[in-house]
C-alpha cells in the first residue's frame, strides 16, 4: 500500500532535483507511511514513524554533536529516511557528522542539488498514499462480500482455498493444529515442492498472534478456529511481507473454513475427506504419483521405504438395526473411531470411509515393526462390533491398491463366516474368500440360481424355508442330528425337510459331491444378498 524511499526518489517531481544517496543506501525499500516538510531540528518526539522528512537545513545546527542527536532523534521515531536540499544551508555537501550518524543509524540521506518545491512532492507523494488507502479499502470491502457470498453458499475448503489463491496470487495451505494438510492449492506451482517435508518444516513455525507473518519461513499464518476451539491454520507462502490485503484475506478465509466445519457436521470431517481423497486415487491408480506420495506424507503417513498395510472395518449393527441412524452416519462415526484407534496404537495411517460398506486405512509401519502385532493392537483399540480384515503386507506405494482391494474382500466373507479372529487374513477365508474374489462373475451366478433355483422358487411359492434347512446340514458336515440341533427342530420334523429338499432338487444330499456343489452354491447366493 505505501511506496517505498527508492519509489519517491524515482518520481518525475524529486528527480528533477537530481536526488542522491549518501548514507543508509540499504534502507531504501522501506515504506514511506507519509512525507513530511520539517524545519525544525528537536523534531523527532513529534513523529510517528514512516515519514519521509524533507527540510532544507536552513534550522539545523553545524554542531557536530548536536547533527548526531538530531539524526539519533529521526531513528528513534522510525522515520523512513531524510531528504536534504544543497540550496540553502549547506551547498556542496552535508557535514560529516551528519552523514556519519545516518550510516550509523542505518537511515537513508538524500541529497537534492537544485531547489525543490517541497509542497509538489509532498502533494504527489501523500496523493499517491491516500489513493492506495483508498484502493486498499475497496479491496478489503470486495474480500469480504466475496468470502460472505463463501459462508453463505457453504463453500468447501477446496473452494475457499480456490479463492484465497487468486486473490493473493500465492499457495494457500490448511493445516490441522498437529500440522497435517488439510487442504492446499499450490497456485500452479509444482504441489510436491510446496508440500515436501511439510510436517517438519511447520512444526518448527511458530507465531504468537492469530494472524501473523512468520518472515523466516515466507508464511503468512492465521489460526482458524470458533467459539473458543480452535483446530487449524490457514497459511498463504509470500516470499515478502505481505501487503495488509492479503491479511484481510486470510482472515476472512479462516472465518469461512471455520463456518463450514460448524455447519457440516453430518459429513465427514476435513481430516477424513483429505484421508479419503489419497485413499480414492491409491483405489483408482495403481502407480502413486510424486504429488500423491507428496499429500499422504503431509498428512503424516509417508508411503515410500515402509511396510504398507491396507485394512477393511466392517461394522456389524447395520442401519437395519440401529432405525434411528443412517448406515453413513455409522460409518462416519467407526472411521473417526477407527483414527483414534491408530492414533492409540501409535500407527501412521489413512483412515476414511470410501464406501457404503466400510471404512478403509492404510496403515504405514516401519520396517522393523510386527505387522501382526500392530493389527492385533489396532484391532483391540477399535470396541465397536466390527470385523477388522487387512490385506498382504507390501512394500511398495505401487502395490497398495492390491492390498487395500484384498482387505475388502477378507472383510466382506469374513462378515459371514462367524469367526471370533480379532483380524481376518486372505488365508483365513478360504473358500469364501475365493468366491468374494469371483463374486462379480456371471458365471458363479449361474451357477448359484442352477443349484438352488427349484429350492427358492418352492420355498417363495409354498413359503417354506427349505433353503435354511439345507445351510444348516451343510454347515455341520451333512451331521443330520446337528443340524436339526442348530435349525431348532426335531429330528423327524427335519429329517422330512431334507426329504423334500432331495425330491425338489433331484440330487442325493449324502453323496458328498452334491452337498460341496450345494454348499458352495449357497455361499455364492450369500453374495448377492
Amino acid at each position: 500500500m505505501y511506496p517505498t524511499v527508492a519509489d519517491v526518489l524515482a518520481l518525475p517531481v524529486v528527480r528533477h532535483g537530481r536526488p542522491r544517496v549518501v548514507a543508509g543506501a540499504d534502507g531504501l525499500d522501506t515504506r514511506v507511511r507519509w512525507v513530511h516538510v520539517a524545519e525544525v531540528a528537536d523534531i523527532g518526539h513529534l513523529l510517528k514513524g514512516g515519514e519521509l522528512v524533507l527540510t532544507t537545513g536552513i534550522a539545523l545546527p553545524d554542531d557536530p554533536a548536536a547533527l548526531a542527536k538530531y539524526v539519533d532523534g529521526l531513528a528513534e521515531a522510525g522515520v523512513a529516511g531524510l531528504v536534504v536540499e544543497l540550496v540553502r544551508h549547506w551547498s556542496d555537501a552535508l557535514p560529516p557528522a551528519l552523514v556519519a550518524a545516518a550510516d550509523r543509524d542505518g537511515l537513508p540521506l538524500i541529497t537534492l542539488s537544485r531547489e525543490t518545491r517541497y509542497v509538489t512532492v509532498t502533494e504527489t507523494v501523500n496523493g499517491l498514499i491516500v489513493d492506495a488507502q483508498v484502493a486498499e479499502l475497496r479491496a478489503a470491502e470486495q474480500v469480504h462480500q466475496v468470502f460472505t457470498e463463501l459462508t453463505v453458499s457453504g463453500a468447501d475448503p477446496a473452494d475457499v482455498l480456490r479463492e484465497v489463491v487468486r486473490m493473493t496470487e500465492r499457495p494457500a495451505v490448511l493445516e490441522t493444529l498437529s500440522h497435517e494438510v488439510l487442504a492446499y492449492d499450490a497456485a500452479g506451482a509444482d504441489p510436491g515442492e510446496l508440500l515436501g517435508g511439510w510436517l517438519s518444516r511447520s512444526r518448527s513455525v511458530h507465531v504468537g498472534e492469530r494472524t501473523a507473518y512468520a518472515a523466516e519461513a515466507g508464511w503468512l499464518i492465521t489460526i482458524v478456529g470458533a467459539r473458543g476451539h480452535d483446530w487449524g491454520r490457514l497459511i498463504v507462502v509470500s516470499d515478502e511481507q505481505p501487503p495488509h490485503r492479503h491479511v484481510v484475506v486470510v482472515e476472512r478465509a479462516a472465518s469461512a473454513l471455520a463456518v463450514h466445519r460448524l455447519v457440516a457436521r453430518d459429513s465427514d470431517s476435513l481430516e477424513r475427506q483429505a484421508h479419503r481423497a489419497v485413499l480414492g486415487e491409491l483405489l483408482a491408480s495403481p502407480l502413486p504419483s510424486a504429488e500423491l506420495l507428496a499429500r499422504a506424507s503431509a498428512l503424516g503417513v509417508p508411503l515410500p521405504g515402509r511396510q504398507l498395510v491396507g485394512v477393511a472395518i466392517r461394522p456389524l449393527l447395520t442401519a437395519a438395526k440401529q432405525p434411528s441412524v443412517s448406515a453413513s452416519a455409522v460409518l462416519r462415526e467407526l472411521a473417526e473411531t477407527v483414527s483414534l484407534a491408530a492414533r492409540r496404537a501409535k500407527v501412521s495411517a489413512l483412515v476414511a470411509v470410501v464406501d457404503e460398506l466400510s471404512v478403509r486405512a492404510l496403515l504405514s509401519l516401519s520396517p522393523q515393526a510386527n505387522v501382526d502385532a500392530v493389527l492385533e493392537r489396532l484391532a483391540g483399540e477399535i470396541r465397536q462390533p466390527r470385523v477388522v480384515a487387512a490385506g498382504t503386507t507390501v512394500s511398495s506405494p505401487a502395490h497398495a491398491q492390491r492390498s487395500l482391494i484384498e482387505a475388502a474382500q477378507v472383510a466382506a466373507a469374513a462378515l459371514h463366516a462367524g469367526s471370533g479372529r480379532a483380524v481376518h487374513r486372505l488365508e483365513d477365508v478360504r473358500l469364501r474368500g475365493l468366491l468374494h474374489l469371483l463374486a462379480d462373475d456371471e458365471r458363479v451366478r449361474a451357477f448359484a440360481a442352477r443349484e438352488l433355483g427349484p429350492l427358492l422358487s418352492r420355498d417363495a411359492a409354498s413359503g417354506t424355508r427349505l433353503l435354511q434347512a439345507l445351510r444348516h446340514y451343510c454347515e455341520q458336515g451333512g451331521n443330520k442330528s446337528a443340524a436339526a440341533a442348530a435349525a431348532h427342530t426335531s429330528r423327524t420334523a427335519y429329517y422330512q425337510q431334507l426329504a423334500r429338499i432331495e425330491q425338489v432338487l433331484g440330487v442325493p444330499l449324502e453323496d458328498p459331491e452334491s452337498m460341496l456343489s450345494l454348499y458352495v452354491a449357497l455361499l455364492a447366493h450369500d453374495l448377492g444378498e
